[in-house]
């Protein structure tokens, strides 16, 4: 399964058509959340028959497509099926109990409701809602894929306009040649990445590098919010509105570097070896310490992640993830431990005397350990399911996990 992206164009009149529709299919989802809460013994297939009941009964859900209600409702039994999960699991602390929506960005069709052009340059929205034809500007080409190979498709919107995704059904795998290179990989903060060789990458800290134009244009939209409007529950202004939009795009803009430079690092690294291990790392834990938490967001380990599993997929790589316990403590070369703060940087076993950059002596520790697990304890291995894989369904925040850019085509 592969993502595409177009940027579509059309009037205002089809975005507020769009706009529309999402509002419509957010309605959907929180409908469909309160009725699993109000009733036991609710499952997915319930809560499909209860889009036609909403349909019914409201005439704005109607004009939706009725495959676009059901793929709402299936997103909300995606988030009870993940809580499920978890408390079966007994996840410590909070198990994600479904919450309603408050802002989506995002409509999906299924077969239904949507037609392209003999071109593949445009597509038409049949439903009621109005949204009718859009052009299709971007640089991948549908005409190398059959329409029964598009399982969805997704209209999103950002703060620079609105996109389709197109979910294809086609074989990912491509064959390469081996390189007899094995790579065991530490992420910190210091580096990006420093992997057994002692070769390291410098992380590139892009929110950090555009803080203060963030900043800057934050305190140009707070000055352009009134209280008052707030209270009379009125509309903002105008400015605000695009002081609002300019403060989203710039956070846009770093969150897309982010994502280019993971994409194109962990590509770079699946090229060069036939195995890859690395730290099972609990980003979401990490990220509670306050002290820490700005730059473990920045540094963006899981999408480097991500992308890693889903490139290994590709082109049939072992990526193994190990335990991180104890790699930055352990000596790489005696096994024994050495125990050392978080601002020691620098590796030094009083047993055996081995001096090392501390990154650099926990990438060996990860290899090792990744070398011990394939075959048998391999969490995402080669052959697994990675987290990457999402199946049909697009990313429920409107991002395309697995799209390529056209450097990396799996044509």
């Amino acid at each position: 399964m592969i993502v595409y992206e177009f940027k579509v164009k059309g009037k205002d009149k089809q975005y507020r058509a769009i706009d529309e529709a999402i509002r419509t299919s957010q309605f959907i989802q929180n409908k469909c959340l309160r009725y699993w809460m109000d009733n036991k013994d609710v499952g997915r297939y319930d809560l499909n028959k209860y889009c036609a009941v909403l349909a019914a009964e409201f005439p704005f859900a109607d004009e939706l497509n009725s495959m676009a209600r059901q793929s709402a409702a299936e997103r909300c039994w995606s988030a009870i099926a993940r809580f499920y999960d978890n408390c079966k699991k007994k996840v410590k602390g909070k198990k994600g109990f479904p919450q309603f929506k408050k802002n989506c960005r995002s409509v999906e069709y299924k077969s239904t409701g949507w037609k392209l052009s003999q071109t593949r340059k445009a597509i038409t929205f049949s439903d009621k809602k109005g949204i009718g034809t859009l052009k299709l500007k971007g640089t991948y080409d549908l005409n190398y894929y059959d329409i029964k190979q598009i399982k969805r498709v997704r209209l999103v919107r950002r703060a620079d306009g609105y996109y389709a995704q197109f979910a294809i059904d086609v074989n990912v795998r491509v064959d390469t040649q081996p390189t007899n290179q094995l790579a065991g990989i530490d992420l910190g903060l210091k580096y990006f990445i420093a992997d057994n060789k002692g070769n390291v990458e410098q992380s590139p800290q892009f929110y950090q590098k555009s803080e203060k134009q963030l900043s800057r244009a934050n305190r140009k939209k707070s000055k352009k919010f009134s209280k008052e409007k707030k209270k009379a529950k009125q509309r903002q202004s105008n400015n605000y509105h695009k002081a609002r939009n300019r403060y989203a795009r710039k956070h846009l803009k770093v969150s897309r570097q982010r994502k280019e430079y993971c994409k194109r690092l962990a590509y770079s690294v699946i090229q060069s070896h036939d195995l890859v291990a690395y730290e099972d790392l609990n980003v979401k834990g990490l990220v509670r310490n306050r002290h820490l938490a700005k730059s473990i967001s920045d540094a963006g380990w899981y999408t480097f992640r991500q992308w890693l599993e889903y490139f290994g997929h590709k082109y049939g790589k072992v990526t193994v993830a190990v335990p991180p316990h104890h790699t930055s403590q352990n000596c790489s070369h005696c096994g024994e431990k050495v125990k050392k703060s978080l601002s020691t940087r620098t590796h030094v076993c009083p047993h055996c005397g081995y001096v090392q950059d501390r990154d650099i002596n926990a990438a060996i520790n990860i290899l090792r350990l990744g070398l011990s697990t394939v075959g048998h304890t391999g969490t995402y291995a080669w052959g697994e399911t990675p987290s990457w894989a999402i199946g049909v369904n697009l990313s429920s925040n409107g991002d395309s996990l697995n799209q390529e850019s056209p450097g990396f085509s799996s044509k």
